[in-house]
């Protein structure tokens, strides 16, 4: 008789209930339970599964989000080509696509499905019975990328199917998105730190996928809708509109807009009646996207060289606006930038009153041939950014040229263009525009985390001379801050416990905090773990620099000439002096001599001598690599009591495994071995 595992059944009624709660709240918005309860189920899962590790399954909610950046995104040949679709743009065409349909199938009646094309990037998801195995993009159509592990933090991706009758191999083609709220607020938080707004949520999306770091994909919000599906066996539907229910019964994101229509002219009014829709909708949209129901009729028209003759897309016309040109005020940025804003005549643009566009740099003002006075045609870049587009030549032409300024607007400091670029930065380090929105940047949440250090005390400190540089910060008193406006007593108190706090942040949030050009959160991170001090990394000679891996040339180039010049250099010694950390604390230097160094390791089952996080955290101290899947590039798998399936695959690959003791053997001992 097999006897229950009491634990394992906890486990597994876990999961279900976060599954279950996931598809309420991301697929269907109608959550039954509080954030804090839904918490309370996710730390039992992770308490449960810290107890027994050989537990852990690749669909666990605890698993969404990896712990180690991946290393690249090995190439997918897809089952089913991933084929593009023709596009028509009036009704006229669209009756046109109609009429070939009619005379290719021999018939006078078709059923049609259409619903909303969502402007994202296409993507495929495999599912094997009801598990999610693969994540990937659509690529070339032919072979695309293995995006698997950015793929599953997204929540309205299920890890498992839901329910039963899904057939053994489901794949789901869809969009992956950025909610119009998500990228807003995204984008806001950017410009508080004092960074160039994205401009297009499609791009940011793909860019956002091709990420190597999950753990920053999980925490930008994107979201998954399903249109269409690759291969499916045994395929359990003979319509698109019923396999696409079935989906959804089984947890996969449907569009709640899929119709299925018999009849020619309601289509068109169907689509005539969602141009005035979109605006309103959480995504973006260009047009709608019509395919024929039945999936043996599809087969009997088959497809050309490029595009199946089964679909296609109707597309809306951009939506924009005409307005006039009133000014242009030139903003600048934390590195100098000088970015050209119109001021327009207040005007209606896809759901919104548009009052200021971009005109991104000189260079576009002058391919554009805009003057103050003009009458311009503004379109939303993604429909998110308004953007100047054109001049409307048959109107009345301004007369004031719009020239590049030769001093910065705000500090009058000297004024130059990139080498090579485009844009015109205000060279002068103590600008206080640079200044604030340097100070933005460097209190942000990822970096030094100071709460309360928001924009308008921001511009108080500055403009009250109270803080020239960021090492200033640390010599502010409750009684300075207290005279500025709207700052009682505790609003004091506390700000300066926040700014005392940030002393001890790590390394890689001080380096990213330092504003260095094309230096990120993610590449201070990989610097901070190779050069491990900042006096190391100030140091570093340009070939170092370019040695560091994913730090390519440029960024390189920005990191040496920053610490050649005496702003960077200063910025630098005065936070040491003021009690900033200055060395890497997440992560002890590895020996040498370790024999694990550079190798990477899976743990799995349960050890005698070490909990799951001991034993990883000396791998780490080791100069290896803790991973939490087995994959070919693993080195060895160390094996506990209870080991399951990664032991399986690990053997399948040929892969070493260890035991515990012959772990501690490899490594020279119980302990790890002395620091050099």
């Amino acid at each position: 008789m097999v006897q229950s595992d009491p634990v394992a059944e906890q486990i597994e009624r876990l999961r279900e209930q976060i599954h279950h709660h996931d598809h309420l709240y991301y697929t269907l918005g109608s959550p039954e339970i509080s954030d804090r309860d839904y918490d309370r189920l996710m730390q039992q899962l992770k308490e449960l599964e810290k107890q027994r590790p050989d537990l852990i399954t690749p669909d666990s909610p605890t698993q969404r989000v990896g712990e180690q950046p991946a290393d690249g995104f090995p190439k997918v040949r897809h089952d089913l080509p991933m084929l593009s679709i023709d596009n028509t743009y009036s009704v006229g065409e669209l009756r046109e696509f109609h009429r070939r349909v009619l005379k290719g199938l021999e018939t006078e009646q078709v059923d049609y499905v259409v619903d909303p094309k969502i402007d994202g990037v296409a993507v495929t998801l495999r599912y094997e019975n009801g598990t999610l195995v693969l994540g990937a993009t659509r690529g070339d159509g032919e072979v695309g990328d293995d995006v698997t592990a950015n793929i599953k933090t997204i929540r309205t991706v299920p890890l498992r199917l839901r329910g039963k009758g899904w057939p053994e191999i489901l794949e789901v083609r869809g969009e992956v998105y950025w909610p119009r709220r998500s990228f807003v607020e995204f984008n806001r938080r950017r410009e508080q730190e004092g960074e160039t707004p994205l401009a297009n949520p499609r791009n940011a999306t793909a860019g956002t996928l091709k990420l190597l770091d999950s753990r920053i994909v999980a925490k930008r919000g994107l979201a998954f809708c399903a249109h269409g599906f690759g291969r499916v066996e045994p395929l359990p539907a003979q319509t698109h509109y019923d396999l696409a229910l079935a989906a959804s019964r089984w947890g996969i994101t449907v569009n709640r807009d899929l119709k299925r229509i018999g009849d020619f002219d309601q289509l068109v009014a169907v689509i005539t009646a969602w141009e005035a829709k979109r605006a309103d909708l959480d995504y973006q949209t260009d047009g709608m996207v019509v395919k024929i129901d039945r999936f043996d009729l599809r087969e009997r028209l088959g497809t050309t060289s490029r595009a199946p003759r089964w679909v296609i897309a109707y597309k809306y016309e951009t939506e924009q606006g005409v307005t006039v040109v009133r000014d242009v005020r030139w903003q600048v940025g934390k590195l100098g930038t000088l970015t050209p804003v119109a001021h327009l005549d207040p005007v209606w643009i896809a759901g919104t009153t548009v009052s200021r566009a971009s005109l991104h740099n000189a260079d576009q003002i002058q391919r554009l041939g805009v003057r103050i006075g003009d009458t311009v045609i503004v379109e939303k870049a993604g429909e998110i950014i308004p953007q100047v587009v054109s001049v409307v030549q048959d109107q009345p032409r301004g007369h004031a040229e719009i020239v590049p300024p030769t001093r910065c607007v705000v500090c009058d400091g000297p004024v130059e263009k990139d080498a090579g670029g485009v844009y015109l930065r205000c060279l002068n380090p103590s600008c206080p525009a640079q200044l604030k929105e340097r100070l933005r940047y460097f209190a942000s949440r990822d970096l030094m985390d100071i709460e309360n250090l928001g924009p308008a005390l921001i511009d108080q400190l500055v403009d009250k001379n109270l803080v020239r540089e960021f090492a200033d910060l640390y010599q502010l008193t409750e009684q300075q801050l207290i005279d500025l406006e709207r700052m009682g007593q505790k609003s004091a108190q506390n700000l300066v416990k926040a700014i005392t706090a940030s002393k001890t942040r790590d390394l890689p949030r001080v380096m990213g905090a330092l504003n260095i050009q094309h230096v990120g959160i993610t590449t201070a991170e990989l610097l901070a773990k190779h050069f491990r001090t900042m006096d190391a990394l100030m140091d570093a000679s340009l070939e170092s620099l370019e040695a560091v891996p994913d730090v390519g040339p440029v960024v390189a180039q920005s990191i040496h000439d920053f610490f050649r010049t005496d702003h960077g250099r200063q910025a630098v010694n005065h936070l040491r002096d003021a009690g900033v950390n200055m060395r890497l604390i997440a992560e002890p230097t590895a020996p040498a001599a370790s024999p694990i160094a550079g190798k990477t390791l899976v743990v799995t089952g349960t050890l005698e001598k070490f909990s799951r996080n001991e034993i990883e955290a000396l791998i780490k101290k080791l100069g290896g690599k803790a991973a939490s899947s087995v994959s070919a590039k693993t080195h060895y798998l160390i094996a506990g009591q209870n080991a399951g399936s990664k032991l399986d695959k690990a053997k399948k690959l040929g892969v070493e495994i260890l035991t515990e003791e012959d772990f501690l053997k490899l490594i020279g001992g119980p302990n790890p071995p002395p620091q050099a």
